[in-house]
């Protein structure tokens, strides 16, 4: 039976029997899981990351982004969950189906790229404030060498 609301259940661990029309959410170990809103028993499992999918808390209703596309699945349902509700999407083509994928990945590696470069640049000044106390020591010789 096609789902048109989710009521959100936070966890630490989630169960390994999903009930139909819980969306259980584990902020410990940064995931959302929930059966496919269309009614095949599909477990659908949202890893919560600024790559994937962001969970936004509103008081008592919780919404995901980006939609969900079970595009792996027979149904191939396509929807989102916006403060408990189910808005379902329309239908899309393979074409579709895979310019979104493609997107998605291409917006991961961006991520993990940027993420990837603040670590190095972290660890450039790091470096760098390892090494100031042997500059300062080396300029105050050049100084003194060149004073006296």
């Amino acid at each position: 039976m096609r789902l048109n609301s989710i009521q959100p259940e936070f966890v630490e661990f989630v169960p390994k029997v999903l009930e139909p029309g819980i969306l259980y959410i584990s902020q410990k170990y940064k995931t959302a899981s929930h059966l496919c809103a269309c009614g095949c028993g599909e477990k659908v499992v949202t890893p919560l990351s600024p790559a994937d999918w962001r969970l936004e808390i509103d008081g008592e209703t919780v919404s995901l982004h980006p939609s969900i596309g079970n595009w792996n699945y027979a149904c191939q349902s396509h929807y989102w969950i916006r403060r408990n509700r189910i808005s379902w999407s329309y239908a899309m083509t393979k074409q579709q189906i895979a310019r979104v994928q493609a997107r998605d990945q291409a917006d991961k590696e961006h991520y993990i790229a940027a993420v990837n470069k603040q670590k190095d640049e972290l660890a450039a000044i790091n470096t760098t404030m390892e090494q100031k106390p042997f500059l300062i020591r080396l300029w105050q010789k050049l100084i003194r060498f060149f004073v006296q």
